[in-house]
């Protein structure tokens, strides 16, 4: 296992990270066993574990929780977890970044960890609702109460990152020290902007999603039925229909892949995952298995390094900063969503006319 430097902290992390969100309700509902597989994870050199205030509704952070109970093992481990989706109960004040959430919320996900301190505390997305100094300023608190060590975000589009660092230079306040974007072979659109950006800010990248959805796994063929009524298909069917012009154009994109891992002697994860693990801005890939077969094998790919050439025939296939689909296809901006956000009041726009 190979370990990099997480920005500007001085925090050293394995280049593999172990995410969680498939522990708990949503994936492996088996306590005992998913504290086996971080328990493995960490056996083979991974001292990286990222989660989630709403992975599982907590549930998640419980298990991590329960797998680093032994105080070596916390030392050990560097944490790192995320606020802003609304976690238990219903109503006003139950998400966002406002020093009310987040005050309340690092508490909670403190008492679910089991723990004292979290390494690194994320902005999960960016909330337009809450002007960005109030939430670099109570972060900054948490820093200096040694309830958190460092904190950084998650999805955040280039411009979003960009004035998060002017406003921190502007009032004194800490900074972002990392980034947590999807990138794989199939969505590369972050090598536009977000990573460039990153690395100017020296700013720590771990990636989520490197196979895509499943797509980079072997599982999803060119030419094999797909079943739309099991695992992620059922969640998300337009993501994996394979009669929709964008799913065809990823199938056709995989043969290629899969060829190519081939002719090199890998599999098609492992070609995956070294591919994210390639690029200068990146300090860590989350690897998300749900058992500890997929643990294993995911982790045999730690070895590969992939050659200029190869780099170039993968650019090829799939062009620098080019997306086959959208990355996060689940949440979308309000801005997109909120249709309140996009129009002028009717009273407004008349009075322009």
């Amino acid at each position: 296992m190979r370990y990099r430097v997480l920005g500007g902290t001085g925090i050293e992390v394995s280049t593999y990270c172990l995410g969680t969100m498939m522990f708990g309700a949503v994936g492996n509902p088996d306590h005992q066993d998913s504290v086996r597989i971080i328990h493995a994870a960490l056996d083979q050199g991974v001292n990286f574990v990222d989660t989630a205030d709403m992975y599982s509704a907590g549930e998640s952070e419980e298990i991590v929780g329960k797998a680093l109970r032994d105080p070596h093992r916390r030392e050990q481990t560097v944490l790192a977890t995320k606020v802003y989706f609304p976690v238990g109960g219903e109503g006003p004040n139950r998400g966002g970044t406002s020093r009310r959430w987040i005050t309340r919320a690092v508490e909670n996900s403190l008492k679910r960890l089991g723990t004292e301190w979290i390494d690194l505390y994320q902005v999960h997305r960016p909330d337009h609702r809450t002007d960005i100094e109030e939430t670099l300023d109570v972060l900054g608190d948490l820093v200096s109460q040694g309830k958190i060590r460092a904190f950084g975000c998650s999805a955040f589009p280039a411009e979003r990152i960009v004035e998060a660092h002017a406003v921190a230079e502007r009032r004194g306040l800490r900074r972002f020290r990392s980034e947590q974007p999807p990138y794989s072979l199939l969505a590369r659109g972050v090598e536009t902007s977000v990573l460039p950006v990153a690395q100017r800010y020296g700013m720590g990248v771990l990636t989520w999603a490197p196979l895509a959805s499943g797509f980079l796994t072997g599982t999803y063929r060119k030419g094999r039925p797909v079943d739309l009524t099991r695992g992620r298909a059922a969640l998300t069917p337009h993501r994996f229909d394979p009669e929709l012009p964008g799913n065809a154009a990823k199938l056709d994109a995989v043969e290629q892949f899969m060829a190519l891992a081939g002719e090199i002697g890998c599999t098609l994860p492992e070609l995956a995952i070294a591919f994210v693990a390639a690029h200068p801005a990146v300090t860590s890939v989350i690897l998300g298995p749900r058992t500890r077969e997929q643990l294993d094998g995911l982790m045999k790919g730690a070895p590969v390094v992939l050659t200029d050439e190869v780099l170039d025939r993968i650019d090829a296939i799939v062009p620098p900063g080019t997306d086959l689909y959208r990355a996060d296809g689940v949440w979308q901006p309000p801005v997109l969503t909120d249709p309140a956000l996009r129009r002028r009041p009717l009273g407004e726009r008349a009075a322009a006319d």
